[in-house]
C-alpha cells in the first residue's frame, strides 16, 4: 500500500471524526470553555460549508490523495458521496445538506440554552 493510500485512509478517518465532533460535540463540552468555543466555531464552519456548498478542505485533501494513490476519486460533497449512500439512499442532496444544517443548529441551540440557564440561575 502506497503512502498516498495510507494518507487517503487516514484523511477519511479524520473526516469521519470531524463529522462526529460536529454532530456530538455538545455532549463533551459541558464545563469546558475551550472545548465549547472550539465546538461552536466548528458548528459555524459546518453551516457555512453546507450553505455555500463549497468543498471542505478535508474533502479536497481526500480527493487529491485518492487520485495519487490509485483509488478512484470522487467529485462533490464528502457527505453526499459516503454517507448519502449508506444512511440516506436515494435522497436529494438538498435534504442531506438541510439535515446537516439542522444538526448544527440544534447543537447551537443547546449552547444558547446553556447560556440562558447560566444567566438566569445566578
Amino acid at each position: 500500500m502506497s503512502l498516498f493510500a495510507i494518507a487517503a485512509i487516514a484523511t477519511l478517518i479524520i473526516h469521519i471524526a470531524w463529522i462526529l465532533w460536529v454532530v456530538l460535540g455538545a455532549l463533551f463540552t459541558r464545563c469546558h470553555p475551550l472545548l465549547t468555543a472550539l465546538h461552536v466555531i466548528s458548528l459555524i464552519w459546518g453551516i457555512i460549508v453546507e450553505i455555500d456548498l463549497s468543498p471542505c478542505p478535508l474533502t479536497l485533501a481526500e480527493q487529491y490523495l485518492q487520485a495519487h494513490s490509485g483509488f478512484q476519486s470522487f467529485q462533490g460533497s464528502f457527505l453526499v458521496h459516503y454517507l448519502d449512500r449508506i444512511v440516506y439512499p436515494d435522497l436529494p442532496e438538498i435534504l442531506v445538506v438541510s439535515a446537516g444544517i439542522a444538526i448544527c443548529g440544534l447543537n447551537l441551540s443547546i449552547y444558547l440554552w446553556r447560556l440562558w440557564k447560566s444567566v438566569h440561575t445566578k
